[in-house]
């Protein structure tokens, strides 16, 4: 299932650490790796278009893990 994401990357430093998308409505999406290059910025604000992988687990569990298969830097 695609989805659009509107948020911010974050680096989480939680067991080998994560990247994720947090978006203003508290929501969180692990971003599954390998992602496209120039997406892991920490800071970076972004809008996603993205795969919810229900394939795939995580150890961090921090929401959802989206493949991203495309994104434009927002201001």
């Amino acid at each position: 299932m695609d989805i659009k994401i509107v948020g911010t990357v974050e680096y989480i430093d939680i067991g080998t650490g994560a990247w994720a998308i947090a978006t203003d409505t508290q929501e969180q999406y692990e971003i599954w790796q390998p992602a496209p290059e120039g997406i892991l910025q920490d800071g970076l604000k972004v809008s996603v278009t993205a795969k919810v992988r229900e394939d795939v687990m995580s150890f961090t569990m921090i929401g959802d893990v989206v493949e991203v298969e495309d994104f434009q830097i927002s201001s």
